[in-house]
């Protein structure tokens, strides 16, 4: 029985969050003991984690970049749970956990998921140089896409042991059981016909997610006399940006945002294609599996990982981030239903074969059995 440790800088709606919730409620199933550890307190709902008897959750309530109080607090519970192997997320979780890990004097295994492939600005890149020795010293980093991979090997953030493993939905869970009836109740409840063109956006309203580029190209779509309606799901800062832009075009009945949505399922099934407009960070997107599961045909900017998921003119379609002429073009495209019905099918057919979260779930507990059977290695037998 492995027993891990997961950390995450806060538990909030983000592909690296959902990830680790994922992983540690499937290994917790499959009888291995899980704890979940967040570092800042943001207003956190616990009730997506499902770990077995034996697991925790516990909240560092971190008040500042680096809280000395909240490092010692997370030593103490290291030393008391005894792991075998630490998980952080990303390069700030993987900071503390490494802090903590030496300051309790335990002897355990350390990896690091990384989400990420492009630094916003100058700011984050400045941080990685002081972040990347910390990957230096994990014991296994995992990288989400091959392009992922490439990029950040080329710029020496590597670890003792680099792993490629896919992100992964539930295919059982993102499977569109929806009836005709059903679906049309929906659309019909959020003010759309069966007539309309249904073009969804799943994700958080952050300014990296590109939401304004979807809003002029519904309205540069339906110049074209092509009845496109946009079903943005989710909340966010940018939220307001999005409703103004949808005013000054003439579009604010056209746009619909739903808010937050503890499940986006019935919503993403409402719509008859699904966007990723993401201008930067993206890298391997959850959202747009689980759209793909659910049967939706997807146009991503061409960033991160996209091409590794969709193949164009197959299951869905990539575009040039921020050219707004290409994504109505790729739309457009879709605008027959018969061929984005045939190209949902093709997209549901890649998640089953290539990113379901079994076999995520499965490369990850072969990882993390492999390294608690690897001696841990001293900090001075690390290599550069």
């Amino acid at each position: 029985m492995l027993r891990v440790i997961w950390v995450t800088a806060s538990l909030p709606h983000g592909g690296a969050e959902r990830h680790a919730i994922a992983l540690m409620n499937r290994l917790a199933e499959r009888g291995h003991q899980c704890h979940a550890v967040y570092i800042k307190n943001r207003g956190e709902k616990l009730d997506r984690i499902r770990l077995r008897d034996g697991g925790s959750v516990r909240c560092l309530d971190a008040k500042r970049y680096l809280d000395t109080r909240a490092l010692a607090d997370f030593a103490t519970h290291i030393a008391r749970i005894g792991p075998s192997v630490i998980v952080a997320a990303n390069q700030y979780a993987l900071m503390y956990s490494w802090l903590a890990l030496r300051r309790s004097g335990a002897r355990a295994a350390l990896a690091v998921t990384f989400h990420t492939t492009l630094l916003p600005g100058a700011k984050e890149w400045l941080q990685m140089l002081y972040y990347r020795p910390f990957f230096w010293l994990a014991d296994c980093l995992v990288f989400i896409s091959e392009l992922q991979r490439r990029h950040w090997l080329r710029r020496a953030v590597f670890s003792r042991r680099n792993e490629l493993i896919y992100n992964g939905v539930d295919t059982e869970e993102f499977c569109d059981r929806w009836s005709p009836e059903e679906r049309e109740k929906l659309r019909g409840a959020l003010g759309f016909s069966d007539a309309d063109f249904v073009i969804g956006i799943s994700a958080l309203l952050r300014p990296e997610k590109n939401h304004v580029q979807l809003v002029d190209a519904v309205a540069k779509l339906r110049k074209m006399g092509i009845p496109v309606r946009a079903l943005v799901i989710g909340d966010g800062v940018t939220r307001p940006a999005i409703e103004a832009r949808a005013l000054s075009l003439d579009l604010e009945g056209d746009v619909v945002i739903t808010g937050f949505q503890q499940d986006v399922r019935p919503y993403v099934a409402a719509c008859d294609a699904v966007v990723q407009c993401s201008d930067a960070v993206e890298t391997f997107s959850l959202a747009v599996l689980e759209a793909m599961a659910l049967g939706k045909p997807v146009v991503h900017s061409d960033i991160g990982g996209a091409a590794e998921m969709i193949r164009p003119g197959e299951n869905g379609f990539l575009f040039p981030v921020g050219d707004t002429e290409a994504l109505v073009d790729r739309l457009a495209r879709l605008s027959r239903r018969a061929d984005r019905e045939r190209m949902g099918r093709k997209a549901r057919e890649m998640v089953e074969a290539r990113f379901s979260e079994r076999a995520m779930v499965d490369r990850y507990e072969r990882m993390l059995l492999d390294l608690c059977q690897t001696p841990v290695p001293t900090d001075e037998a690390v290599v550069h």
